[in-house]
């Protein structure tokens, strides 16, 4: 049992459904919604018997520095890594006032690039240097928002995949 201990810790890797949006709020705080998709890995059996991909759509929400840094250098279909944590809220839709309307999204602490520069097929920057890295910031504080700042983590790369042996079942785990 974990008594009072808790952790809410969310890492995904996936693409930018859209462009993202800058709003700002009428107290000034900058936001960003994105969408991420992320495609489920299919099992052995599924993708022999000819089963589709399946992809889940997650909500991600962003503050501040972060918020401009998304806006500024991400656009649809660029590979994006996001570090956070999950939310939950509701609201009551005006339209049906008697029906309750739950949402999940994840808050971003940090975000970051998921493509080194070679990947990225010449993406450059508006300022015209490859654009590496990521920024990290905390929500805005009337958010509750976590208080520690994290440095940017180095963007994501995945290497040769020779070296790894497939396992067909789980029944082939070694623990």
């Amino acid at each position: 049992m974990l008594g009072s201990c808790a952790i809410n810790k969310v890492i995904l890797m996936g693409r930018l459904t859209r462009d993202p949006e800058l709003r700002q709020s009428q107290s000034g705080t900058v936001s960003c919604r994105l969408s991420v998709a992320i495609d489920r890995p299919l099992s052995s059996a599924a993708a022999q018997s000819g089963a589709e991909r399946q992809t889940d759509f997650i909500s991600v929400v962003c503050f501040n520095k972060t918020a401009e840094f998304v806006s500024k250098y991400f656009v649809k279909g660029r590979l994006i890594l996001v570090e956070g944590s999950l939310r939950t809220g509701s609201y009551t839709d005006s339209k049906y006032p008697d029906v309750k309307h739950y949402t999940t999204d994840v808050w971003a602490d940090n975000i970051s690039f998921g493509e080194t520069k070679s990947s990225s097929a010449g993406y450059q920057s508006p300022s015209g240097g490859y654009a590496q890295g990521g920024y990290s910031a905390p929500a805005p504080s009337g958010y509750d928002a976590p208080k520690q700042i994290q440095q940017p983590a180095p963007s994501v790369s995945v290497g040769q995949l020779d070296d790894f042996e497939e396992i067909i079942s789980d029944s082939d785990l070694p623990f």
